[in-house]
């Protein structure tokens, strides 16, 4: 599926324009932050430093103009990770100017059911991130940018079906 020499890490150092992430899965506790998320199931507060290098890169992206936006297909009940990502993750990128949408899927079909997760870099350039059936992330694959359309097709459904995240979460969050 690759077809790029590019990686996922040069599309978040190039991008002029906007970056977009589709998320799929309920679980990503094997991915990453391992650490805080059992800080987080044990009770403890979010510590201040908490995603401060994402925050920080965030930052600088936003701050000369970039978009970084996502959309989290998700149900309810929530699982305990995504109180954790939600209520941690999300609100604290928040501050780096990350804006973020769920398309809940509770009680009604899902409009992207089968679409991997992704980043969608200006409308251009796609990486499809790979996980295992745990949630562990495997890598990911820089596509064809004749397959763009493709992906931005499903970006733009998924904002259509979407709501911010701070009205979802005031209503079925914390």
């Amino acid at each position: 599926m690759t077809s790029s020499s590019k990686t996922l890490s040069d599309l978040f150092d190039s991008f002029q324009r906007e970056a977009f992430r589709l998320e799929t899965l309920d679980d990503y506790s094997k991915s990453g932050n391992v650490d805080a998320y059992q800080a987080y199931l044990a009770g403890e507060s979010q510590p201040e430093n908490y995603n401060a290098g994402w925050v920080d890169e965030l930052r600088s992206h936003t701050e000369s103009g970039k978009r970084v936006y996502r959309v989290h297909i998700l149900s309810r009940p929530l699982t305990d990770y995504l109180r954790f990502e939600l209520g941690w993750g999300y609100r604290k990128n928040m501050t780096g100017g990350e804006e973020f949408f769920i398309l809940d899927v509770t009680d009604k079909p899902n409009p992207l059911a089968g679409v991997p997760d992704f980043w969608c870099f200006d409308s251009g350039s796609v990486a499809v991130m790979n996980y295992d059936g745990t949630g562990k992330y495997l890598g990911s694959d820089v596509l064809d940018p004749g397959r763009a359309a493709e992906f931005t097709g499903y970006r733009d459904a998924a904002l259509t079906a979407a709501q911010p995240f701070s009205d979802w979460w005031a209503e079925y969050g914390a």
